[in-house]
C-alpha cells in the first residue's frame, strides 16, 4: 500500500471512531427510524440546493455540520446506507479546467492530533469564510472566473469579478494560470470569537450571482488565494510567486507547524485575534500535493479544516417540563440530551415563556439551536427539525395559574406551591439560613407539608422519622424555622406573596392592611391604579386570610390584632 493511501486510510479508520460513535443509537423501531432518517435527510437536501445553487445559506453552517453528522450516526445505527453527495445539485453550465477538492472537516483535538501523526512539511491558514472560485488568467490577463459549483462545474462569475479591485485583472508577469481562492467580505478587526460568522459567506454569495456591483459593494470584496494547481511545488513559493504576480498576500497567514500544540495555539489565536474577513476554523494543508490533473472534487488526503468551537448546537430535545413560578407564571423548559458548548455542560433550556412555546410547539425528538447569553446562560434559538412523531404533552393552562392560586400542592399545583415555599424562605422573604428547595421538596414529599405554613408546627419527632434528616440536620432545620417566628412583620408580608408597595406605609397591623380597600391603596406613593388592585386582592383573598389566622395563632408578630 502506497504511504499516502496507508495514512488516509488510517485517519477515515481514527476519524469515524472518534465520531461515529459519540452519541448512543436512537431507540426506534425501524419504521420510526426510516421516517427520522428521510426527514433530516430531506432537510439536509433543501439546504443544500439552497446554498449550493441558489447561493442562500439557510441555516449556519455549524448547524449544518452538526446536523450531517448526526445524520450520519442514525444511518450507521440503522444500517441505513449512506447520503447522496451534496454538491449534486451545485453544477452550473461552465467547467472547471482542475477540480476544486472538497475539505474534510473535524471537529475534536484527538482526530486533528491523529491526522497530523506522521506527516511532515504541514501548513496551517485560517479557513477563511466566503465563497470558492477559480480565477484563469492568459497572458496575464483576467479571462474567466468560475464558482466552485460542484467542484467540476460551476457558473460564470467572470463580469462581476472584473469590478472587484482584489481580484488583478492584469498579472505583473504575461503568464497563464490559474488559481484556487476564497472571495471574502471585508471587515474591520473582526474577532470571531465575540463577533462570530455575521453571514459573510451568504453576502458574497448574493453579490457575486448579480451582473453589476456597486463600487462599495466591489470594495467590500477581498480575495485570499489559497492554491495555485499548478504553481512551485512547496507552499512557500507559491506564495512569494503569487505576491510577485499582484495577488494579495496570505504570507501573514500561513505558518509551518511540527506538532499538534503548534495548530492547537494557532487555531485559538486567530480565533481570538482582529482579522479582516470572517473565519469559521483552521486549514491543515501538506506542503506537497499530487499533480493537479489528478485531483477531484472531494476531501482529499492532504488537506484538511478544524472548525471553531461551535456557537450553536444542535441539541435533542427528550422532555418538555412546565415549570409555574410563584406568581403563576408558566415557564416551559426543555430538558435535552446532555452537550457541551464552550466547556459547558447544557442539559436543560428555557423556552421563556408559554406563548413562546406555543409558537414553536416543540416536542421530545425535536431538534433545536442551542447557543450562550452572555458565554453563560443557555438560550434557546429556534428549532432546527421536528420529530415525525409529535408527543402529546400536558401542557397547564394559563388561566389556572396566577399571583392566588395554588396554596396547597394538589394535583398541578405542585410546582407553584414549591415556588412559593422556595420563595418563603429566601432572601427576599424570610431568609432561613439551611433551607432551600431540596428541604422543602423532602419534606412534600414525604407528606408533611399540606399548606404553606405547615412546617411552623413541625417538631424533633417528626423529622427523626423522616429519612434524610438526621439528629444535626433536624436540628439545624428546627433552628431555621424557630427563627422564622422571629423575623418582622414586613418580611412576614413578602414570605407571604404581598404584592409590591414600593414606599407605601404598611404600619405594623394585618388588620390595619386587610381593611384597606383599592382607592386606599391607591392613595399611597407608587402605587398605581393596577397594583392597588393587586393589593386589595390579596388581602381579601379567601386562602391569605387563612394563613394570617395560622400566623396569629402562632403568634407571630404584627398578626395578632382582631
Amino acid at each position: 500500500m502506497l504511504p499516502t493511501l496507508r495514512a488516509l486510510l488510517g485517519f477515515i479508520l481514527s476519524f469515524l471512531s472518534l465520531t461515529t460513535h459519540a452519541t448512543e443509537c436512537p431507540d426506534w423501531p425501524p419504521t420510526r427510524a426510516q421516517a427520522e432518517i428521510s426527514t433530516l435527510q430531506k432537510q439536509i437536501d433543501l439546504w443544500d440546493d439552497s446554498y449550493h445553487r441558489a447561493g442562500r445559506s439557510l441555516v449556519a453552517d455549524e448547524l449544518y455540520d452538526q446536523a450531517r453528522l448526526r445524520l450520519s450516526e442514525w444511518q450507521e445505527c440503522f444500517s441505513a446506507g449512506t447520503s447522496p453527495e451534496p454538491l449534486r445539485t451545485a453544477g452550473g453550465p461552465v467547467a472547471h479546467p482542475i477540480a476544486h477538492t472538497g475539505l474534510g472537516k473535524l471537529h475534536e483535538g484527538r482526530a486533528v492530533d491523529t491526522w497530523l501523526k506522521g506527516r511532515s512539511n504541514v501548513w496551517i491558514q485560517p479557513k477563511v469564510d466566503g465563497v470558492a472560485v477559480t480565477l484563469i488568467y492568459r497572458k496575464g490577463q483576467l479571462v474567466q472566473a468560475i464558482s466552485r459549483g460542484d467542484g467540476l462545474t460551476g457558473q460564470d462569475w467572470t463580469t462581476p469579478a472584473r469590478q472587484i479591485a482584489s481580484i488583478p485583472r492584469q498579472l505583473s508577469q504575461p503568464l497563464d494560470l490559474l488559481v484556487q481562492g476564497e472571495l471574502y467580505l471585508r471587515v474591520t478587526d473582526h474577532v470571531q470569537a465575540q463577533a462570530g460568522s455575521l453571514s459573510a459567506r451568504g453576502t458574497v454569495a448574493g453579490l457575486m450571482a448579480r451582473k453589476t456591483l456597486s463600487a462599495e459593494q466591489a470594495a467590500g470584496i477581498g480575495l485570499f488565494v489559497w492554491d495555485w494547481p499548478q504553481g512551485p511545488a512547496s507552499l512557500p513559493a507559491r506564495i512569494a510567486a503569487l505576491d510577485e504576480l499582484g495577488f494579495s498576500s496570505t504570507a501573514p497567514y500561513s505558518h509551518s507547524i511540527k506538532t499538534f500544540a503548534e495548530a492547537e495555539r494557532w487555531r485559538d489565536h486567530w480565533y481570538r485575534s482582529p482579522l479582516p474577513f470572517a473565519s469559521d476554523g483552521i486549514v491543515l494543508r501538506q506542503d506537497q500535493r499530487p499533480a493537479a490533473e489528478r485531483w477531484q472534487a472531494k476531501a482529499p488526503y492532504w488537506i484538511v479544516a478544524w472548525k471553531y468551537p461551535v456557537a450553536q448546537a444542535l441539541a435533542e430535545v427528550r422532555r418538555v417540563d412546565f415549570k409555574i413560578g410563584r406568581t403563576g407564571r408558566i415557564t416551559p423548559v426543555l430538558e435535552l440530551t446532555p452537550l457541551r458548548l464552550d466547556d459547558r455542560q447544557i442539559k436543560r433550556v428555557s423556552v421563556s415563556s408559554l406563548q413562546r412555546w406555543e409558537a414553536m410547539d416543540i416536542r421530545p425528538g425535536d431538534q433545536v439551536a442551542i447557543s450562550l447569553a452572555g458565554l453563560t446562560i443557555p438560550r434557546l434559538d429556534g428549532v432546527v427539525l421536528r420529530s415525525t412523531e409529535r408527543a402529546e404533552l400536558n401542557v397547564p393552562r394559563a388561566a389556572d395559574f396566577h399571583p392566588l392560586s395554588c396554596w396547597q400542592p394538589t394535583p398541578g399545583c405542585e410546582s407553584q406551591f414549591l415556588a412559593r415555599l422556595a420563595w418563603l424562605s429566601g432572601n427576599q422573604g424570610l431568609a432561613l439560613p439551611h433551607v432551600g428547595t431540596g428541604t422543602w421538596e423532602k419534606l412534600l414529599e414525604t407528606g408533611h407539608l399540606n399548606g404553606l405554613l405547615d412546617w411552623l408546627t413541625l417538631d424533633a419527632q417528626e423529622l427523626a422519622n423522616i429519612d434524610g434528616f438526621g439528629e444535626r440536620s433536624s436540628a439545624r432545620l428546627l433552628n431555621s424555622f424557630s427563627i422564622a417566628r422571629q423575623r418582622p412583620f414586613v418580611r412576614w408580608l413578602k414570605a407571604l406573596g404581598m404584592p409590591p408597595t414600593g414606599q407605601a406605609r404598611l404600619g405594623a397591623s394585618w388588620q390595619a392592611l386587610a381593611q384597606r380597600n383599592t382607592e386606599q391603596w391607591q392613595a399611597e406613593t407608587d402605587i398605581g391604579p393596577g397594583r392597588a388592585a393587586q393589593l386589595s386582592a390579596f388581602f381579601r383573598d379567601p386562602q391569605v386570610l387563612a394563613l394570617s389566622e395560622t400566623l396569629r395563632m402562632a403568634g407571630i408578630d404584627g398578626f395578632q390584632g382582631r
